[in-house]
C-alpha cells in the first residue's frame, strides 16, 4: 500500500491493528456523535484476517479543533477522496451504524461511479435512505440533545454529566444530527453492491419494515438481520454481528 499524503490519510483513517496480510478491508463509519474508537473492539476481533479502517470525523477527539462537516454529501466526498489516496487493490467492504449507514451508502455510490464498487455494504441501525421521517433533534437545546443521547444509550452516560466534556462534544453531535436529519436521498439508480441491513427489533430510529427498504437500494444480493435490542443492539450482540460480517466476506478473506 502506498499513500501519497500519509498525514491526510492517517487523519481520517485509523488502523488500530496492522493487518498487512489481510485480503479484504472493512471501512467502518461511526454514528452521529461517534468516533473511530467505537470500532476498536471490531478491529481487535477481526484482525488480522480483515483489516479494519475506522473513520475519524472532524470535530471530535483529536480532531475536535477542526470544524465539523455540515452535510452527509460533503462528508462522503471527503472520505471518497481520502480513500483515493491509497494505492490498494484489495476488496473494500463498508460497515456503517446509524448515520454511518447512510454515509456508507453515499461513499459506495461514489466508489461505484469511479469503478471501485465495494465488496459489500453493511447498513446497521438505520432505515433505508429513501425513507423519511420529520426529525429535528438538532434544533433542541443542550438538555434536549443530552436527553436524546441518554435515551439511545449510545454515549457513555457518565460522560454526559461532565459539563466540560459536554461542551466539547455537543457541537459535533448537533452537527451530525443536523447532517443526517436534513439528508435526502439524491436521484439515481440503486447500487450493484450487495447490502446487508442489520437492525434491533426495538430500535426507535428505524422499524424492521423501514430497514427492509434497503432492499430497494441494490441490484445485488440483499439480506436482513434482526437482533434483539434497541438502537445500539450491536453492543450486546457484537459476536453475532461480526460473525455475520466474517461469513459474508469469507470469499474475499480466504
Amino acid at each position: 500500500m502506498t499513500v501519497p499524503n500519509p498525514a491526510e490519510y492517517d487523519l481520517w483513517i485509523r488502523r488500530f491493528h496492522q493487518a498487512p496480510d489481510a485480503k479484504v478491508r472493512l471501512l467502518c463509519l461511526p454514528h452521529a456523535g461517534g468516533s473511530a474508537s467505537f470500532y476498536f473492539p471490531v478491529s481487535t476481533a477481526l484482525s488480522p484476517q480483515i483489516e479494519v479502517l475506522a473513520v475519524q470525523y472532524p470535530g471530535r477527539q483529536d480532531r475536535r479543533s477542526e470544524p465539523s462537516i455540515g452535510t452527509v454529501a460533503e462528508l462522503a466526498d471527503r472520505i471518497h477522496r481520502v480513500l483515493g489516496l491509497v494505492a490498494d487493490d484489495r476488496p473494500l467492504a463498508i460497515f456503517g451504524h446509524s448515520m454511518g449507514a447512510v454515509l456508507g451508502f453515499e461513499v459506495a455510490r461514489r466508489l461505484e461511479a469511479d469503478g471501485r464498487a465495494p465488496a459489500a455494504l453493511f447498513a446497521s441501525g438505520r432505515r433505508g435512505p429513501a425513507t423519511h421521517r420529520d426529525e429535528s433533534v438538532h434544533l433542541r437545546d443542550d438538555d434536549g440533545l443530552v436527553a436524546e443521547l441518554k435515551s439511545l444509550s449510545g454515549t457513555n452516560t457518565a460522560l454526559l454529566g461532565d459539563e466540560e466534556i459536554l461542551r466539547m462534544i455537543l457541537p459535533a453531535i448537533r452537527n451530525d444530527y443536523r447532517a443526517i436529519e436534513t439528508y435526502r436521498r439524491p436521484e439515481g439508480g440503486p447500487l450493484s453492491t450487495p447490502i446487508t441491513a442489520m437492525i434491533g427489533d426495538d430500535d426507535v430510529k428505524s422499524s424492521v419494515e423501514e430497514a427492509k427498504a434497503w432492499a430497494e437500494e441494490t441490484t445485488g444480493d440483499f439480506a436482513l438481520r434482526v437482533f434483539p435490542g434497541g438502537h445500539f443492539y450491536l453492543a450486546a450482540h457484537q459476536k453475532a454481528v461480526l460473525a455475520d460480517i466474517t461469513d459474508r466476506l469469507a470469499a474475499y478473506a480466504s
